[in-house]
């Protein structure tokens, strides 16, 4: 069997008793720790209005995440492109692709990060549209490539630089995979968001890729939620603490996370246990001897070799669960002498 490469997804959880500033220097300890353990990429997410989740600027937080590391690929997960002016992302990443060559992911995705009155407010001319979206990524191509042009001349993404962003559409479902085929982009299957989704997904990308200067050939990571602690009983109260927080999402309430303490004794109904249930697919948790065989079989199932995982939870019990897998899979640990 290939050795699993493992990378991670962070949200910048502002937990309870810590504030947005602290969420987001805990982001990057949490990317220098996955430095030095051997993980591959640390990406990371772009959300607005909501007070739980302090990353709302991906590419201004990975300038301090690639500043702090020096060997791991550092990238958004993702930028969502209906909020942004095309040019301006390639601007963004072109400069981040200047000051740390060969270590930037641009992953893509069309989600608004929010709800609808806020991504109206971040790009008014943003209308929802396939079509609109469509013209971005063509758009973001041609700056890439040096090919954007008008009646009035040619327009350039500044700065030039010898290397290219790796561009990744992030897909919970068919559609996606099948831009990411068409433009030649690598694959990121978003099961942490759908739980139902389907292999076939990487299949059909795999079927109709078209080869691209960045991408010569298909590649396709899955991420999913991962909770790894030392006990099946610790394991169990972080999947208890999940469970709540994705009912209280689905009800509208973006609160932080609460503790294991706070809700030890609630009692889900008949209908939440149902919605537990649906939600299942989305999440791995137990100790590193039961996560490591589900990881391993999902990576099989769906045909590729790196899972990205992301984890809600405290910040000590993060930073726990990426220990643990570190050490399950046998990454190879890295000296990180950057000061923080």
């Amino acid at each position: 069997m290939m050795k699993l490469k493992l990378s991670i997804l962070d949200q910048s959880l502002v937990n309870k008793g810590i504030t947005a500033s602290e969420a987001l220097h805990q982001t990057v300890e949490m990317a220098r720790l996955a430095d030095h353990l051997g993980y591959t990429r640390f990406w990371v997410s772009e959300h607005h209005n909501l007070a739980a989740i302090a990353g709302s600027a991906p590419e201004i937080l990975m300038v301090k995440l690639a500043d702090a590391t020096q060997h791991i690929r550092i990238g958004s997960g993702g930028i969502m492109l209906p909020n942004h002016s095309a040019l301006k992302v390639a601007e963004n990443f072109r400069l981040l692709e200047a000051l740390f060559p060969g270590r930037i992911d641009l992953g893509i995705g069309r989600a608004p990060g929010g709800d609808r009155v806020t991504a109206y407010l971040l790009n008014p001319a943003n209308d929802f549209s396939e079509d609109s979206y469509r013209q971005q990524l063509d758009y973001l191509q041609l700056f890439f490539s040096d090919t954007a042009g008008t009646e009035k001349g040619q327009i350039l993404a500044i700065p030039q630089a010898a290397t290219t962003p790796m561009q990744w559409m992030l897909s919970s479902s068919g559609g996606s995979s099948k831009i990411a085929a068409e433009y030649g982009m690598g694959l990121a299957v978003a099961k942490f968001i759908n739980g139902n989704v389907q292999p076939e997904v990487v299949t059909d990308y795999l079927l109709h890729f078209k080869p691209s200067p960045l991408f010569p050939v298909p590649q396709a990571i899955l991420s999913i939620i991962v909770l790894c602690a030392d006990t099946p009983q610790k394991a169990l109260e972080m999947r208890r603490v999940l469970d709540y927080r994705f009912i209280q999402m689905e009800r509208g309430n973006f609160t932080s996370l609460s503790t294991y303490e706070e809700i030890r004794d609630y009692q889900f109904s008949d209908m939440e246990l149902m919605r537990i249930k649906a939600n299942a697919g989305r999440v791995i948790s137990g100790t590193p001897e039961t996560v490591k065989p589900q990881l391993e079989k999902l990576a099989a199932d769906f045909g590729v070799d790196e899972i990205v995982v992301t984890t809600m939870a405290d910040y000590p019990e993060r930073r726990r669960s990426f220990e643990l897998l570190a050490e399950a899979f046998g990454l190879t640990p890295r000296p990180v002498t950057k000061p923080a």
